[in-house]
């Protein structure tokens, strides 16, 4: 398991899949939000949260909060690009875990992993322009907000903007703490 101050990403379980399937994907409005394709009506079996293979292109991680052991959402590096060394990154908490300051942490955690697990050279995000959880979550992790999408999501019957942030590993290593040897 990767750990973080307060959470853990860890492989997803078949035991996670129903759980991610009602909260994150059977509502309506969180899926829409969080995902450029539309919602569908889907049965668990064929979840985008089912437990799959690894791959080069796509990790799947359930987050898991440290504290109790629960399992808070969902978590994602994708479009992992080896030849030019970038990844795309996302996330989605439970309904319950959000608000906490755990998304934060999460994308934290996929840093480190993308960066130093995975030896990405620059990690990317997209949320929608009103997304504040995720652009502080952003933020806080030293990510630099690169530009907007106008009108490029269509979310519950409308345009949105969606904005682009993205982080070089040597603006992430400049935000760690000093090697104290």
């Amino acid at each position: 398991m990767l750990r973080g101050a307060s959470v853990g990403l860890r492989s997803r379980r078949e035991s996670d899949v129903a759980v991610l399937h009602a909260e994150l994907y059977d509502d309506i409005v969180t899926r829409s939000r969080a995902d450029t394709r539309p919602w569908r009506p889907i049965a668990a079996e064929s979840s985008p949260f089912r437990v799959v293979e690894p791959s080069d292109e796509f990790d799947a991680f359930s987050v898991v909060e440290l504290a109790t052991e629960e399992l808070a959402g969902a978590a994602v590096l994708w479009n992992i690009d080896g030849h030019n060394r970038s990844a795309h990154l996302g996330l989605s908490l439970r309904p319950a875990f959000r608000g906490r300051g755990l998304g934060t942490d999460v994308v934290r955690v996929l840093c480190e992993y993308g960066f130093t697990t995975r030896g990405m050279y620059r990690l990317q995000l997209e949320t929608l322009a009103d997304n504040a959880a995720m652009i502080r979550a952003a933020t806080q992790n030293g990510f630099v907000r690169e530009g907007t999408l106008r009108n490029s999501a269509w979310v519950l019957g409308e345009f949105v903007d969606q904005v682009v942030f993205g982080l070089l590993v040597s603006e992430w290593k400049a935000l760690l703490p000093p090697d104290p040897a």
